[in-house]
């Protein structure tokens, strides 16, 4: 399962695998249980994975990279409740992301990217994200051959 296969679907918890698109909606997976449903665009809104980014003092990071941060400082710095305080919020995006956008990137935002992450990984999910971002285009090669 890639990042870019995952979406975050406003009025539900958690995050969702994209198994098909229709003019009126989407048909979205559970990663835990496998059931399919169908989320409406009139009740929902959705937020594909790959294009979420979180600003900096001079461009914007991939979520992508942020978990990298995130899941190799997990030792060292673990990852905090989502509903900590605002300040213990802050004080660990200074760690993970030292040039973040502090007028850009709000509290909700913060809390938001907290989640997800401990939804992921909890699943065992940011493992399998990272070994697809470190294959490179000759080692699919390598295996095709």
């Amino acid at each position: 399962m890639t990042i870019d296969k995952m979406v975050a679907v406003s009025g539900l918890a958690g995050l969702f695998k994209l198994v098909s698109t229709k003019s009126n909606g989407l048909l979205v997976a559970d990663p835990d249980t496998g059931k399919t449903r169908f989320c409406s665009v009139r009740q929902h809104q959705f937020t594909p994975m790959q294009t979420v980014a979180i600003y900096t003092d001079t461009d914007t990071i991939d979520i992508k990279s942020v978990f990298k941060t995130m899941s190799s400082l997990s030792e060292s710095h673990p990852v905090p409740n989502p509903n900590a305080p605002q300040q213990e919020l802050r004080k660990y995006f200074e760690i993970i992301i030292p040039d973040y956008d502090r007028d850009r990137v709000y509290h909700s935002d913060m809390k938001k990217v907290l989640k997800w992450f401990i939804f992921l990984n909890d699943r065992g999910l940011i493992k399998e994200l990272f070994e697809e971002v470190t294959e490179s285009p000759e080692d699919e090669k390598n295996q095709e051959g």
